[in-house]
């Protein structure tokens, strides 16, 4: 169950992004980017990358309807800028938002596949 497991973190890593996002909008701060920004963003793109994988193996051995590999490897690259793009106060919001949506989305259908009776057994 590690990719269901790791796709519920990835999930609230979005929403964390959102609200750190709105947080330094408010405060109207900027970060340090080797104390603050750095060490976060290095972990989670190691677990995205992770979740990358894991996601791509289960879909090229499993072959769910309406999941390919082209939507996961968008989430993964949409997740790595925003969660860099989650400390600056600057960052478009618009676009902000809809990318966390868009791999929120991939993201729960990854999930509902899994729950739904595809056999989730990447270890």
């Amino acid at each position: 169950m590690r990719l269901l497991e790791e796709t519920y973190i990835l999930i609230d890593e979005c929403e964390a992004c959102l609200q750190r996002f709105q947080e330094m909008r408010r405060l109207d701060m900027e970060p340090d980017f080797f104390n603050d920004v750095k060490p976060h963003v290095d972990i989670v793109h190691t677990r995205i990358q992770e979740w990358q994988q894991l996601a791509a193996h289960w879909i090229k051995s499993t072959y769910p309807k309406n999941l390919y590999v082209q939507q996961i490897d968008h989430a993964a690259d949409a997740m790595e800028q925003f969660v860099v793009q989650s400390f600056y106060k600057g960052t478009s919001k618009k676009r902000f938002i809809q990318s966390i949506q868009s791999a929120q989305y991939t993201l729960k259908l990854l999930v509902s596949k899994i729950e739904e009776g595809e056999d989730d057994d990447v270890q």
